[in-house]
């Protein structure tokens, strides 16, 4: 492997000057590194019916040698230019199936060596699995036999799965997917003389944008998107490859639930500077099951048109797809007030539907008074549609009955009003094999699933019964106090039978068949063994706390295994946080998150530093609430004093956080959090930002959950950049940004232009660039160095602080 080097930027204190440094990766102490380096858990997939489990194993992290391999970055997407399909991925290593009822396992035969497969599907009868598997040179495509265990490569040409996999069911033995219409190899070559500049020009129509990442920049960007989006419908049955219509750039391919036609979106010129390739313009067509074009439903534009603020949409068509609850419906939404929600109207958008054989005319169905963002299906007598305003963080459910037209509100809330969410309805599969909503007694009552349960005593997720006529909730299991337990699906509505997910503080999160009608004890159907043996008496506790102006605050509070505060004292703390919108102060002071959840730890966790001594104050909240008619963000940075003040004397006042040595961190909008505070706050010794956006003005149409731009809000924008105060960082300062993010705003300028600044005026600040890392970092050598660096930091600057 060839050897890495990182290229750190740091200023040194103790000698005044600015230093370049060449080093090599480094890695943290070995109770880090073991944490880290922990074999996950296996995921687990069963069919309905759970006579079978699929286990699919992962690796812990790729080596960065493997985020080193070339790709393309273009239209908003990362492509790997030898097999057609995105690079960075995440591929399960290993198979195997358990029979539930007997218990026995059952080794997977055919399986490729090494395995990087994705993509598990189960046919219709659950007999079958499809998955892909990724090779250097292609995307192969492979179905496992239940019965025999063996798994049989299906495809004669290889999958493009650039904008998708497209891997769908059409029956038990036809499966539809996309495969590449050339050879790889044949992609065009960057020539050393252009043909032109590259040019743009806009001619006096406004085109306000997100602030995307990896876009079109030059005709040949515009040949490499054309050349690998390209691909060819095909259909196989039981192994014969069948070609639909002619090769083009296919963004979405849903069959009807009929199986009669598909709905086919197809990307076109010209391709857009300005968003990625979800927003190019687009055709969709309606064909039969040989790619003839049985009517085209919509021609539209680019998405650069669509109007700034969050509720805004284009004046156009949106949202086609199928009736899950018909044969071969098409519905979409159209709005009512031109795309703009402050425009003075009864209703904002309205919804239609035109049947098959799609000659006739279009016909609504019902409007919504804000708007529209989908419907589940149930029957010819109920679905339910979902509408709100982002802007206002309002939701509302109504019952709509297809037969006659009635559309009735069944409940409204706040999206932040955790404790009044009913949950998600339970759908069961219809006679098309569509998921669509469970109706119990005569279709009275609907069950509903939450997965979260928040509560004034944490998340106790819970299951309910909603009575559609008197529109009550009625909560007829939920988890116990002490333990976390999920539903992750209903086995049999009516009976009650139930898949479900439990952990608590000790145990590892297993699966249980549970009956809630015969009230027999619950059948456990995993054995998971505790990847982090070495947390084993960690003690954690949510803790309750208020800051000065009375709103109530939380955080998961993380000590070390034999800590005795009488013995011990206070200990160095790490605050690490992320900071949240809330209209409403009732709702930013509700509980959040469970005590009683086993501990797991992502690369992303700071629970690390617990078995460096560190008391560890995790998920703290950083709600910033609107006051007084004003906006949220009107007010950040005192919020984020108050907070931060908040936590800090909690735990000071409990006696294990010493509140001369307290650090704070976070990553993306917690580091954009952690710059604020050690700009206008002397509480902390050290910072540490990841991945973080310090000037607003980058970001000049809107950022995180603020719709207004830069210019209708300069000063608004100026005040929360961390930047613009950059000479009044003096408390240390630890940046890390991966040198290839993707995320909208993050860009790596960020971290550059912040650690010059902070140098400029003499600050202690270190800058960490990670090569070939994304917003979510995922090599093994970089997560090792950058833990390292994060423990170092802390060390020096507070765990053994002057």
């Amino acid at each position: 492997m060839k050897k890495l080097v990182l290229n750190l930027l740091f200023f040194t204190s103790s000698i005044g000057l600015y230093a370049q440094d060449a080093v090599n990766y480094q890695t943290p102490p070995k109770e880090i590194a073991d944490l880290l380096l922990a074999k996950p858990t296996p995921g687990v997939s069963i069919d309905s019916k759970a006579e079978w489990m699929l286990l699919s194993g992962r690796n812990s992290y790729p080596s960065v040698e493997e985020l080193a391999m070339p790709e393309y970055r273009i239209a908003g997407l990362r492509i790997n230019p030898y097999n057609y399909s995105p690079s960075r991925q995440t591929y399960i290593n290993s198979l195997n199936l358990k029979n539930i009822k007997s218990g026995l396992n059952k080794a997977v035969t055919g399986l490729p060596s090494p395995l990087y497969a994705g993509n598990i599907s189960w046919s219709p009868d659950e007999k079958k699995i499809s998955f892909t598997h990724t090779t250097r040179k292609g995307v192969d495509l492979y179905l496992l036999d239940i019965a025999t265990a063996r798994a049989t490569k299906i495809n004669k040409y290889p999958l493009n799965t650039v904008l998708g996999s497209g891997i769908t069911w059409l029956n038990n033995n036809t499966l539809l997917y996309r495969v590449a219409a050339k050879p790889a190899s044949s992609a065009p070559q960057k020539p050393l003389m252009p043909q032109g500049p590259t040019i743009q020009q806009n001619l006096g129509k406004a085109a306000p944008s997100v602030t995307y990442q990896d876009l079109i920049k030059s005709p040949y960007d515009e040949q490499l998107f054309e050349f690998f989006a390209t691909s060819q419908l095909v259909k196989n049955t039981n192994g014969i490859e069948t070609a639909i219509g002619k090769p083009a750039i296919y963004a979405s391919v849903r069959p009807s639930p009929d199986k009669s036609y598909l709905l086919i979106r197809t990307l076109k010129k010209p391709f857009s500077y300005l968003v990625s390739a979800n927003g190019f313009p687009s055709t969709l067509n309606i064909t039969d099951l040989n790619g003839k074009v049985v009517k085209t439903i919509a021609q539209l534009p680019s998405s650069e048109g669509t109007p700034s603020g969050y509720d805004n949409v284009q004046n156009l068509p949106r949202g086609f797809d199928w009736r899950d609850d018909e044969a071969a419906t098409i519905v979409w939404a159209k709005p009512l007030d031109s795309g703009l929600i402050k425009k003075q109207v009864d209703f904002h958008d309205a919804v239609y539907e035109l049947k098959a054989p799609f000659n006739g005319e279009e016909r609504e169905l019902f409007k919504t008074q804000t708007r529209y963002r989908g419907t589940s299906w149930g029957d010819a007598t109920l679905a339910l549609v979902e509408e709100g305003l982002r802007s206002k963080q309002k939701l509302k459910v109504s019952r709509y009955n297809p037969t006659t037209g009635s559309l009735e509100t069944l409940y409204e809330r706040n999206q932040t009003d955790a404790y009044n969410d009913p949950g998600e309805p339970v759908t069961t599969k219809n006679k098309y094999g569509r998921q669509v909503i469970q109706l119990l007694n005569n279709g009275t009552q609907i069950l509903m699933n939450n997965t979260t349960g928040s509560s004034e005593k944490g998340d106790l997720p819970f299951l309910a019964r909603f009575d559609l006529g008197t529109k009550k909730n009625e909560i007829i299991w939920r988890s116990a106090e002490g333990t976390f337990e999920v539903v992750v699906d209903v086995l049999d509505a009516n009976k009650l039978v139930l898949l479900t997910r439990k952990e608590s503080q000790k145990d590892v999160p297993n699966y249980f068949i549970k009956n809630l009608m015969l009230r027999i004890a619950d059948r456990k159907i995993t054995d998971f063994a505790n990847p982090y043996p070495q947390l084993d008496g960690v003690a954690k506790e949510k803790i309750t706390y208020k800051r000065a102006d009375g709103i109530d605050l939380t955080g998961n509070l993380y000590l070390p295994k034999g800590y005795d505060k009488a013995k011990d004292g206070p200990l160095p703390v790490l605050i690490w946080a992320y900071p949240r919108e809330f209209n409403s102060a009732a709702d930013a002071a509700q509980i959040r998150g469970s005590k009683d959840r086993f501990i797991t730890i992502s690369w992303a966790s700071p629970i690390y530093w617990v078995t460096q001594g560190y008391a560890v104050l995790d998920n703290a909240e950083m709600p910033i609430v609107a006051v007084d008619d004003k906006k949220p963000n009107d007010t950040f940075v005192n919020q984020l004093k108050l907070n931060a003040e908040a936590a800090i004397n909690k735990l000071a006042e409990l006696g294990v956080g010493d509140r001369n040595r307290v650090a704070v961190g976070g990553h993306s909008y917690g580091a954009f959090m952690t710059a604020n505070l050690l700009a206008h706050t002397n509480l902390f010794k050290a910072g540490i930002a990841r991945s973080g956006a310090y000037n607003r003005t980058l970001t000049p149409f809107g950022f995180q959950n603020e719709e207004r731009t830069y210019w209708d809000a300069p000063q608004l924008y100026y005040e929360m950049s961390p930047f613009s105060y950059a000479n009044k960082i003096k408390t240390p300062l630890l940046l890390i940004h991966g040198d290839s993010d993707n995320n909208p705003g993050t860009f790596p300028i960020n971290s550059e232009r912040l650690f010059n600044a902070v140098k400029g005026f003499g600050g202690t600040t270190r800058f960490v660039f990670l090569p070939y890392e994304s917003h979510s970092y995922a090599g093994k050598e970089n997560l090792l160095h950058m833990l390292w660096e994060m423990n170092s930091w802390l060390n020096t600057y507070v765990k053994n602080a002057k």
